[in-house]
């Protein structure tokens, strides 16, 4: 029987009584175990059994009532139920029947099943209908069978419940080593049904195991653990546990039960009978303990609720006082699992929790609505038309708040959001129009709903009153929840890969393992990158599924784990205590999130909050406790990089096999001289076959040993044994363990055409003995040596190129420093003491010492010294960069030639070293598009050759045999001596052979990956950063380069161009007027302002300025004030004036009046004139409506003089003072230098340049015609340029976009190639796919320069690796034996060695990349760059390809005004100020916008 709930709707009840009377009459229905009708939320919530019910027919029970009865879009879902276990007496008055039959006979009671001795049973039954003692009142007589843990239904149907006891299991178990592997061992075994408890100990060798004997066997538990990997053994034999009410309860197998179990745990009867208690509990060290004591007692009947706090040490318990007493549930909460739990209980705390709420009938309903309910549900909604974090964050706010959602997370990145909610308060409907109406695009996904079976037990809300804080820890099922979600990455490193067919071979069988999510294998970077599900398996596992498969694997560190992780050898530990002692210290420490310490490895692994503590704060709680300790050194080298093994293992192969191949090549030569010169004798003599024979057999290789067993054959046997057992042995290995897998690669051709040529060899022989020939068999001993040779010398050789391709990476790795010097300053940063420490130990904040000469350790701030820094090898900047105070310095870069203090920003794997290093590290594992088809293209290479080759030893079997002729003619040394039939089957197997050995998957597997790795090494080397070969494949196919235009073609800040003084000088002397203006503008945080400052304090040679007060700011038009304390600083300024001039003069040093010179500005001297008094000056600044404002009149001139300047894209500022206008400041952001010669450099490679910006269109076309762009999409916001991107795609262009990485995320992640510009530090590493580290438009050239011949070499490394193969196979086979092209095997072993080497020396040309400079390129341009003039850019405005709408103009309007644009072009680019305003302004962009009007950019 199974139980069901569903949701109906109801519409059409008016009160009480129709809710009564719906309950009344659906609740007698056969089947149906519990109804409950919300007249609010108009629906009905039925518990019924599938059996006798359906959704259909109960909707229509509710329809013949004369309701409406709808489904709530919810499907029925399955409601688990309770079992208990009655014990019938002897003397009791029913039989067993009879129980039977009066229990079914009760609503919520679903099964009740007698033991075979009819002595006890088991009833199923709904806790949210009836409960245990309810069931025990229906039967006189019967009893809780104390005795019998309570079990799921269906575990033991058919087993006899008298002995259901518990039994207590000790085992002996060997092989533990540490912690780890008694988790393994407790979490394999704790899983198992049956088992109520597993305790390992690692000092006693045992594990304390109890369980159900009638659900699991001893044997089956001591099999498990010896599964793991441990030898098991029995202690001692199994003894029965006597168990109390309290254990009983406590050992249940929690894993069995639903949430909705533990939610329905209290009854609309007794919810007003239950007590909260409060428990101080001492001994939680982690969020584990907390978990475990959660679950534990939640799962108790009579705990309605419990919240544990590891932050206060306390637990708050809601439970029902009817079924247990406060003593039994702290007893309860001690005998929690590890068992070590000390629990209290302060009487001030303990209280009757009667709170009023629970007493709402409302409330109650609620609980035993969403009992009979999933209590949530998760939708995932696509949410189309966010452009940045602000959206995300509205969307989160507003829906949130919506009734019924518990949680809501919305990515960016994935375009959809993740809402929880509860489906009996709203829909996926609802919360998708919701989202529409914030003016989002929403739909539903496919993968919609997902029921979530959350706990949320009923006085959740009203324990909220008793909690000072909310709990920090998300409750059990919320944890596993996240659990499931978490995908964890592991790095593995992988030796013994030859070519594609290895990726292969690794990832495909990877990807079938349980838990791995996806893997990622990086042939040149010699890594796997696997992510995995850490619940399923770990990475030690995995690299033992690689290690199966043939290839050395061993787990590298996790590059993302170095934060808060700490591995210590710890030195001095005796005995377990002293672990303890560690454990316990390290976890009372605030900041230490987790420490396990193994005594067998004297290893420590701690995790600590970084914001916390540091890891030398760790290492000193150690070191106080007496133990010595020191860092596990991290393998900072690249060694794996470097193949060195690989190389050394290829080499030895080589001249192993070269030192059996040498006799065996100069035994060949000679009898093919020896055959020569007899062909000529016989030609010459005319001699007769016999004679012939006899010579040749008299020739001392051909004398036979045995009968038939010549010199030549047994001394190529005896040297090719020893080739083929070792020279061939890794050969064998790598074969076997392909084919096991149901794989072919490289390997298994070589050792098909060896082991071919050998067996086959060696069977001749034997057969010539037996039959005793005379004359000598023809065999291929002298191939395998030969073959083995060659290839491996080929394998040395490639090992040795691609340790090349790796330098630039080993070389960035190696920058790392090792050790950095930490001081402690004291005031005015005296030097107290210093310390060396390892790079690792350095913390954010620490005060690091870097002496001429080294490396900084870490990115850092430089707090005190000058020096000049060398930081070519991160940026690509050749010359050093000066650094002073304020100044940031990158980690790996060396200083020079001064001592500097730096405070360190950056540590550990957040440097930009590090990111760096890990950006080129995924460059490398990245595949390009035509990577993936070359893997799939030698994944059925290697059974196609074998193909090709049984076909061609076939075909030449039949041709020879037809007509023996074309072999006769066409073999090379025919010798009559030699039968016809050995003749064709030696030449059918020696073309199988060669085919086997020419064709090499090798080439083509290396073709792409050398390629990307030297290209994007040398591009690290020049500071352009590229993630790997699909931005790098794709750039050189870009057409359209969109440059951002603030921060990316100007420098960002703004700077003051011009001053124009509009009073005369007698009455407002320039230095007052900037001492004012700069005084002023020193309160205003806006970017204008600051440039103000910054001009005025350069000018006035000062870097201080007067006093402002009353302050005061308008947005958009420009602000006022009051000024005063200028007199000081004006007549210093002046003295230093006088002074220059009188050195200037009298060339006589006035040395009394330096020092006054170099007196701070605001204190007044003594040589300062006592009548100068202090003025207070009113000020205004801002654009014309701000003056208009204020009743000041702004003249024609200075007008005009501000439509010239906002025409060059300039904002222009007018300064006022005590009511009289005083000035006009045109302010700029600044073109790069660079700039024009980067766009010119793009143009001339053939591509289309475009200007996007959100600023206005006069300034986008300053910009532009300065630069030389032509196209320009003006006052575009942030969120459009997406849409732009996307525009200039459906187009059918590919796009690339330049930008600074700040608003222009989305656009960079739109592109088809998105290029972030970095300043060091900055690097907007998440949304780009080329990150330039130096803030140089050069390098956007450089990045689309490098990729084009990158690409140009992967193309040319194809024809290497193609030709060979193409070529190569058919002449191997045989096909061109007409034109006399015949190969031999170990000349096809030659060729393919020589296929895979050329590729990779191919690929390393590449290292010869220079970046085109800017002086070459300047003067190629020379003379062919110039200014744009207005006229010839087209400038759209916003989103819209058209521009701003306007009146359509007649065919003689345009002819006119085409006239007079181009009148207006040839005499000045000055605009006309009463213009006519076209339709299509791109086209006759002269004649846009109205001057006239004040379009001043926002103060």
């Amino acid at each position: 029987m199974e139980a069901r709930s569903i949701v109906i709707g109801v519409e059409g009840m008016t009160c009480h009584s129709c809710v009564q009377a719906i309950e009344q009459h659906v609740g007698k229905r056969n089947g149906v175990h519990s109804i409950k009708v919300s007249l609010e939320d108009k629906n009905a919530v039925i518990i019924y059994d599938s059996k006798l019910q359906t959704p259909a027919t109960l909707q229509e029970a509710i329809y013949d009532m004369g309701f409406d009865a709808t489904s709530a879009g919810s499907d029925p879902q399955p409601v688990l139920p309770d079992t208990i276990f009655l014990t019938i007496p002897a003397q009791s008055a029913l039989t067993s029947k009879e129980i039977r039959s009066t229990l079914l006979k009760n609503k919520g009671i679903l099964d009740v099943k007698m033991s075979s001795d009819q002595k006890s049973a088991v009833v199923t039954f709904l806790s949210s209908v009836i409960n245990g003692k309810q069931i025990i009142q229906m039967v006189p007589g019967v009893d809780l069978n104390i005795s019998a843990p309570e079990v799921t239904p269906g575990t033991c149907e058919d087993s006899s419940w008298s002995q259901a006891s518990s039994v207590l299991l000790r085992l002996k178990v060997e092989g533990m080593t540490c912690h780890s592997c008694t988790s393994t061992i407790e979490g394999k075994v704790g899983k198992l049904q049956g088992i109520q408890r597993i305790k390992v100990s690692l000092d006693n060798q045992e594990a304390v195991v109890v369980y159900q004997p009638h659900v699991i066997t001893a044997e089956e538990i001591k099999c498990q653990i010896e599964a793991v990997g441990f030898t098991a053994s029995f202690k001692k034999q199994p003894r029965i546990l006597k168990l109390s009410a309290v254990d009983l309860e406590r050992l249940k197998n929690t894993q069995t039960k639903g949430s909705e179990t533990t939610s329905l745990k209290e009854n609309s009867k007794n919810v007003n009978d239950t007590k909260t208690v409060v428990f101080k509990i001492d001994g939680m060290h982690c969020s584990s303990c907390v978990f475990n004591i959660q679950s534990t007692i939640s799962a108790l009947p009579s705990v309605t609720n419990i919240v544990v706090s590891l932050e206060k040490k306390s637990a708050i318990v809601n439970y029902n006082p009817n079924l247990i007493s406060v003593e039994e549930l702290r007893k309860a909460v001690e005998a929690v699992s590890p068992e070590t739990f000390k629990v209290s209980l302060p009487d001030q705390y303990e209280h009757t929790a009667l709170l009023s709420a629970l007493a709402s009938p409302l409330k109650s309903h609620t609980a035993l609505k969403d009992a009979t309910q999933p209590l949530t549900q998760v939708v995932v909604i696509n949410i189309e038309g966010m452009t940045c974090n602000s959206c995300v964050q509205s969307i989160e706010g507003v829906i949130s708040q919506k009734a019924g959602v518990k949680s809501i997370n919305v990515s960016l990145a994935n375009s959809n959001g993740t809402i929880e909610y509860d489906p009996l308060q709203t829909s996926p409907e609802d919360l998708r129009s919701s989202i529409e109406d914030m003016g989002f695009d929403a739909s539903l996904s496919a993968k919609t709903e997902l029921p979530v079976g959350v706990t949320e037990p009923l006085p959740e809300e009203q324990l909220a009153s008793l909690r000072t804080e909310p709990t920090s820890k998300p409750s059990p099922n919320h944890a596993a929840k996240q659990e499931a979600k978490s995908i964890s990455k592991c790095y593995v490193q992988v030796t013994g890969m030859t070519c594609a067919s290895c990726v292969a071979n690794i990832e495909r069988n990877l990807r079938r393992e349980d838990g791995i999510h996806s893997i990622l294998v990086a042939l040149m970077a010699g890594k796997a990158e696997v992510r995995y599900n850490p619940t399923v398996i770990h990475p030690s596992a995995i690299a033992e599924l690689i290690r199966e498969l043939g290839f050395g694997a061993t787990v590298m560190e996790n590059s993302g784990e170095g934060d808060g992780i700490l591995d210590l050898v710890v030195g001095g530990m005796a005995s377990a205590s002293c672990v303890h002692k560690i454990e316990s210290t390290l976890m009372k420490t605030n900041g230490v999130l987790y420490c396990s310490v193994a005594l067998a490895t004297n290893k420590a692994h701690i995790k600590y909050d970084l914001e916390i503590i540091g890891p030398r704060d760790v290492i000193q709680v150690i070191k106080d406790l007496g133990f010595a300790t020191t860092l596990v050194k991290k393998d900072r080298s690249a060694s794996h990089l470097d193949h060195k093994r690989e190389i050394r293992q290829w080499r030895r192969a080589f001249f192993v096999s070269l030192a059996f191949c040498i006799p065996v090549m100069v035994m060949m030569i000679y009898m093919m001289v020896k055959d020569s010169q007899l062909s000529d004798a016989r030609a010459h003599h005319n001699m007769s076959d016999e004679e012939m024979e006899a010579i040749h057999s008299s020739m001392f290789l051909e004398r036979q040993l045995l009968p038939g067993l010549s010199v030549m054959n047994f001394l190529s046997f005896i040297l090719c044994v020893p080739v083929q057992i070792f020279g061939g042995w890794h050969f064998y290995i790598q074969a076997y363990k392909a084919l096991k897998h149901k794989t072919a690669n490289m390997d298994v051709l070589i050792v098909l055409a060896t082991s071919i040529a050998f067996v086959y060899s060696f069977v001749i022989l034997l057969v010539a003995m037996a039959e005793k020939a005379k004359v000598n068999p023809v065999t291929f001993f002298d191939t395998p040596p030969m073959l083995l040779a060659f290839i491996s010398l080929g394998r040395w050789l490639e090992h040795v190129a691609k340790g090349k391709t790796s330098e630039a990476l080993a070389r960035l790795i190696s920058l790392q420093a090792t050790e950095a010097t930490i001081v402690t300053l004291g005031p005015d940063n005296v030097l107290l003491s210093e310390e060396q420490v390892d790079v690792e130990l350095v913390q954010r904040g620490d005060i690091v010492k870097v002496v001429p000469g080294g490396k900084f350790p870490v990115d850092g701030r430089v707090i005190e010294g000058h020096s000049m820094v060398d930081e070519s090898l991160i940026t690509g900047e050749a010359m050093p960069v000066t650094k002073k105070p304020g100044n940031t310095v990158i980690a790996g870069s060396i200083n020079q030639n001064g001592s500097l203090l730096i405070s360190a920003t950056h540590v550990g794997a957040d440097t930009t070293l590090s990111q760096i290093v890990k950006l080129v590290e995924e460059a490398q594992t990245s595949k390009a598009p035509i990577q993936q088809f070359a893997d799939k293209l030698s994944g059925y290479f290697v059974p196609f050759i074998v193909a090709v080759s049984v076909v061609t030893l076939f075909a030449w079997i039949i041709i020879g045999f037809v007509d023996f002729e074309i072999v006769e003619k066409y073999f090379m040394g025919y010798n009559k001596s030699i039968s016809a039939a050995e003749v064709i089957i030696r030449f059918a197997f020696q073309a199988s052979i060669t085919v086997l050995c020419i064709a090499c998957p090798c080439s083509l597997g290396l073709a792409t990956p050398t390629a990307v790795m030297v290209g994007t090494g040398v591009g690290a080397q020049n500071g352009i950063l590229i993630k790997g070969g699909e931005p790098l494949e794709m750039a050189h196919k870009v057409k359209v380069v969109v440059f951002d235009k603030t921060g990316t073609i100007t420098h960002g800040t703004p700077e003051v161009m011009r001053v124009k003084y509009l009073v005369e000088s007698n009455r407002m002397p320039h230095n007052k007027m900037l001492a004012i203006v700069g005084t002023a503008e020193s309160n205003s945080e806006h970017p204008l302002g600051v440039a103000i400052t910054k001009y005025c304090k350069k000018e006035l040679d000062s870097e201080t300025l007067g006093t402002c007060t009353d302050f005061q700011v308008v947005p958009g038009c420009g602000i006022s004030c009051k000024v005063t304390n200028i007199e000081a600083l004006l007549y210093r300024k002046n003295k230093m004036v006088e002074e220059n001039n009188v050195k200037n003069v009298t060339l006589v040093k006035l040395e009394e009046n330096v020092e006054q010179s170099m007196q701070p500005a605001l204190i007044i001297d003594a040589d300062l004139p006592t009548t100068v008094t202090s003025q207070k000056y009113s000020v205004l600044i801002g654009n014309r409506e701000w003056m208009n404002r204020n009743g000041l009149l702004v003249k024609n001139e200075v007008d005009k003089a501000m439509i010239e300047h906002e025409r060059k894209g300039r904002t222009a500022v007018l300064t006022a003072v005590d009511g009289v206008l005083c000035g006009l400041i045109a302010i700029a952001d600044t073109v790069k230098p660079e700039a024009e010669l980067a766009v010119y450099t793009l143009k001339s490679m053939g591509l289309e340049v475009v200007l996007m910006t959100g600023d206005n269109s006069k300034t986008a076309r300053s910009i532009a015609s300065q630069v030389g762009i032509s196209k320009v999409f003006a006052e575009v916001l942030p969120s459009h340029k997406v849409a732009k991107v996307k525009q200039l795609q459906d187009e059918g262009k590919r796009v690339a976009m330049v930008g600074d990485g700040i608003n222009d995320s989305p656009a960079l992640a739109m592109a088809n190639v998105g290029i972030a510009i970095g300043t060091g530090t900055d690097v907007a590493i998440e949304a780009a796919d080329v990150v330039l580290i130096k803030d140089d438009l050069m390098d956007v050239v450089a990045s689309i320069d490098l990729s084009r011949k990158t690409v140009k070499r992967i193309r040319i490394n194809f024809v290497f690796a193609l030709i060979y193969n193409l070529i190569g196979v058919p002449i191997a086979a045989g096909v061109f034996l007409p034109i006399g092209l015949v190969l031999q095997p170990w000349m096809g072993s030659a060729a393919m060695a020589a296929s895979s080497v050329s590729v990779v020396l191919s690929s390393l040309l590449l290292k010869m990349y220079q970046k085109p400079s800017s002086e070459k390129l300047e003067f190629r341009a020379r003379g062919q760059m110039k200014h744009k003039s207005p006229s010839e850019i087209s400038v759209h405005i916003g989103i819209d390809e058209t521009g701003t709408n306007s009146r359509k103009l007649s065919l003689m309007d345009r002819i006119i005004n085409y006239s007079r644009a181009s009148i207006n072009s040839l005499f000045s680019d000055k605009r006309s100020v009463n213009s006519i305003v076209l339709n299509e302004p791109d086209k006759h962009s002269l004649l846009v916008g109205d001057f006239g009007e004040d379009d001043d950019t926002t103060l």
